[in-house]
């Protein structure tokens, strides 16, 4: 047995991964990289059997976020030349809705540019949210910066199922990308819709010039705040953002930083998000030996690969779709 399975059965007996064991994942020779997701897969299994859940994201407002992120588009120190608008009509979130349900995808994001939503834009939000509950049978999740309290608590009474705030880097590492907000802003985020009793949502990007031990204090911090869905997202360094020409990762590393999610998480959704198809290439389909959700179509800025590709990628792993498709009878 490889010493990676023994980890893997360790973890599933209850063993919780130690800084020095989930560095190693990230440490191992390439040579290793087959045994280090066969452990991730045992764990994976044993909580998802091989079922995926697919997500697709609709941008409802795009640029003219006050925030400089460094890896961001959308931010106010960008010179990166993307559509930008305010916040869609109704009909234009559930138009996405209806795509979102038609391609078999679990869980609807609607995502909004900016530092946190105004009250008129959480009231359209909860509007379209309504809408999408009576209509079809989509688990809604919601990205919209941060919140306040009685936000979080109009979101939970229209339906919303899960909020999405990223932890997006390490505390360590967190100035070096962003000096609008702390990374004590987003972590109240999450813990206020903990709160809420809306699901947690909160991930990760990796490849923004942090060390390996930024990435493993980025699995260790997720495990602390309990989030249920993690989405791994791999950079995709745009032109006119300050990280423009950052190329750190590889496909191999890739799927080291995946199984250590999963290793660390063990029961928790992880979910391979933006830059996979730029950054895991052609070895896409092993990420779903360790991750059990991926995005589907496109992203905020850039594009994702066609959903038929991703369908026949599933179909080929011989993987299936968690999704059961029923009309909610109204």
């Amino acid at each position: 047995m490889s010493r990676w399975n023994k980890l893997a059965l360790d973890v599933l007996e209850g063993h919780e991964i130690t800084k020095e064991e989930a560095l190693s994942i990230l440490n191992s020779s390439d040579l290793e990289l087959l045994e280090v997701l066969q452990g991730a897969y045992l764990i994976r299994h044993n909580y998802y059997g091989n079922k995926v859940k697919l997500n697709m994201i609709i941008n409802t407002k795009s640029g003219l976020c006050p925030e400089n992120c460094g890896y961001c588009a959308q931010s106010s120190i960008s010179t990166a030349p993307i559509q930008k608008y305010r916040m869609v009509d109704k009909e234009t979130i559930l138009k996405g809705a209806e795509q979102a349900y038609q391609l078999s995808v679990g869980t609807y994001c609607i995502v909004a540019s900016g530092r946190g939503p105004s009250n008129h834009e959480v009231e359209q939000v909860t509007a379209a949210v309504k809408e999408i509950k009576d209509k079809y049978n989509l688990k809604v999740c919601a990205c919209l910066g941060i919140l306040k309290p009685e936000q979080a608590a109009n979101l939970k009474e229209a339906g919303v199922d899960r909020y999405n705030h990223n932890l997006n880097t390490s505390e360590n590492h967190h100035e070096f990308i962003t000096t609008s907000h702390t990374y004590q802003d987003r972590v109240n985020t999450v813990q206020l819709i903990k709160e809420s009793g809306i699901s947690p949502c909160s991930g990760v990007i990796v490849g923004m010039k942090e060390t390996k031990e930024d990435v493993v204090n980025m699995a260790l911090s997720l495990k602390i705040l309990d989030a249920d869905s993690i989405p791994v997202n791999f950079l995709h360094a745009i032109d006119g953002t300050p990280l423009e020409g950052t190329k750190e990762l590889n496909p191999r590393y890739c799927l080291k930083v995946l199984a250590l999610m999963r290793y660390v998480n063990p029961t928790k959704e992880i979910r391979i998000s933006g830059g996979r198809e730029v950054n895991l290439r052609s070895l896409q389909p092993l990420g779903l030996y360790a991750a059990n959700s991926i995005f589907v179509g496109d992203y905020l800025t850039t594009a994702g690969q066609e959903s038929t590709a991703d369908h026949q990628m599933l179909e080929d792993l011989g993987f299936e779709v968690d999704f059961v498709k029923e009309t909610v009878e109204n």
